[in-house]
């Protein structure tokens, strides 16, 4: 049977949710802590929020919640299923909100992994910049580039999966590579269902940042790191937990990222002729 190429959960949010469950809100509440644990003001602005589970968590938490992303399908599912603030389409690597002074700057589930060139990363942290309060904090989580780029390439075999949704079963089969000239995790994924729509192939990849590299972006915009550590965090094993203590290594496969905006004027990281 013939197939597509596309994003099975993307272009299906209610599948992406039944496929990642989060029952405990661990990603937003992992969120309100950072943003709690560093005195963050009320507004925050949700990048990447996809189905807007975390950014209606940090709305009911009472912050004022605008929530980003680039896809009008996720952003369609979530004012409908997780009402509360305001959605807006916009894309990580350039955005703009105008006159809006946010107090946080939330990226979670690697949607900071999506600027895949230095150029992006750069408008993105201009973008980030410019859209916060001076002091303001930029909270992420995101897979590790130290922890992928320094092993061996993925195993070849694929890694098979399967979940059940309203009766029908939906089978994934996925090979991820290590691009490292590009510092890319690359990943083929390949879904069929048993109710007989076709087959779906889908193309993804992430950028690789290790720890000193993403400090030294993150110096050249104008930022303090505050906090940047493997673990405990939202998808990590063990989970975090209430009350948890941010680690002080950077050696496991996920990231958690805290800084903070200084209070100079922005800084230009592109070169004028």
């Amino acid at each position: 049977m013939k197939g597509r190429q596309g994003n099975l959960l993307t272009d299906r949010p209610e599948l992406y949710e039944a496929r990642f469950p989060d029952p405990a809100q661990l990603a937003g509440r992992w969120a309100e802590d950072c943003l709690r644990r560093y005195g963050s003001g009320p507004a925050v602005l949700d990048l990447g929020c996809g189905t807007g589970r975390d950014a209606a968590f940090l709305h009911r938490a009472g912050r004022r919640v605008t929530a980003a992303d680039l896809s009008a399908t996720m952003l369609a599912h979530a004012r409908v299923h997780h009402p509360g603030p305001v959605y807006a389409r916009a894309d990580l690597s350039g955005f703009d909100f105008g006159q809006r002074a946010f107090d946080a700057v939330v990226c979670l589930d690697s949607s900071l992994l999506y600027c895949h060139t230095n150029e992006q990363l750069d408008g993105f942290l201009t973008s980030c910049r410019r859209a916060l309060v001076p002091g303001g904090l930029l909270v992420a989580e995101m897979r590790s580039g130290a922890y992928f780029l320094g092993r061996d390439e993925p195993s070849a075999t694929p890694s098979v999966s399967a979940f059940t949704w309203n009766g029908t079963t939906y089978r994934s089969t996925t090979v991820l590579h290590l691009d490292r000239g590009a510092q890319l995790l690359r990943r083929t994924r390949n879904w069929t269902a048993d109710d007989g729509t076709p087959p779906v192939e889908e193309r993804s990849a992430w950028r690789l940042l290790f720890p000193q590299e993403l400090r030294h972006f993150l110096g050249r915009h104008g930022f303090d790191v505050l906090g940047l550590y493997d673990g405990p965090g939202p998808r990590t094993e063990p989970p975090w937990q209430p009350g948890a203590v941010p680690g002080s290594e950077a050696d496991g496969d996920r990231l958690h990222l805290v800084a903070r905006s200084t209070h100079q004027q922005e800084i230009n990281c592109v070169r004028s002729d």
